[in-house]
């Protein structure tokens, strides 16, 4: 059996009640909890939270709050690993462990159901499977501000390198993370040789973490929408 585990804590603040703030037309986590339901694979959709609204919002719309997330789970320094652990803890104390487990956000309304499958196909010869987008512009040419205002290269040895000449870089989508639920209990990272790739184009991705990000993401949500 497959769980889709989905993180939604009370405590945001940069974006107050985000995960049920509306989003196009519905609750932000619902678009997580759909994408979950039409993805086929999963035998159960469990939402973490310590919120009661998070929590009947989820149950509206399918999902299962069949445990409350403990205070120290919800505020700024819980990790996911802290959030899944806790997860598979909660399963294994009542009898029903998954063999696989995808910790989905209750931020990604650009997830998509071949997302989750191409995933769960991944873990035949993977221990977790990923997705990852590449990088706008090369990280090699990276600058920062000093103190004083002047640009200072990161690696000045790459001034007058090419951008095609240097290799893609790629980042973390923030949508999802399938894994095996014996990975998930000894993992210390969940980017190495045991984690298999998923690409994502650019364009299908959007941190949601801003007032800025948040509108970013409607006008694509909009967009996507006329466009299929």
């Amino acid at each position: 059996m497959s769980v889709c585990l989905i993180p939604a804590r009370g405590g945001s603040k940069r974006i107050p009640g985000k995960n049920v703030r509306p989003f196009n037309g519905k609750p932000m986590i619902a678009w997580s909890i759909e994408t979950a339901k039409a993805a086929g694979v999963f035998g159960r959709i469990i939402v973490s939270t310590d919120d009661a609204k998070i929590a009947d919002v989820a149950r509206e719309h399918g999902a299962e709050t069949p445990f409350a997330r403990p205070a120290d789970l919800a505020d700024d320094h819980a990790t996911t690993l802290d959030v899944v652990r806790h997860a598979i803890g909660w399963l294994e104390a009542n009898g029903d462990v998954p063999e696989t487990l995808c910790c989905l956000y209750a931020t990604a309304p650009f997830a998509t159901a071949d997302d989750i499958r191409s995933g769960a196909d991944l873990l035949a010869d993977a221990d977790f499977a990923v997705p990852v987008t590449p990088f706008e512009f090369p990280i090699q040419r990276a600058v920062r501000l000093s103190k004083d205002g002047r640009l200072e290269m990161f690696d000045p040895g790459q001034f007058n390198t090419r951008s095609q000449d240097l290799p893609d870089a790629w980042h973390d989508a923030g949508q999802f993370y399938w894994g095996r639920t014996r990975a998930w209990k000894t993992a210390t990272t969940l980017f190495g040789p045991a984690t298999a790739a998923i690409p994502l184009p650019r364009w299908r991705v959007q941190d949601i973490d801003t007032e800025d990000d948040w509108t970013r993401a409607e006008i694509l949500a909009r967009l996507l929408a006329e466009r299929a």
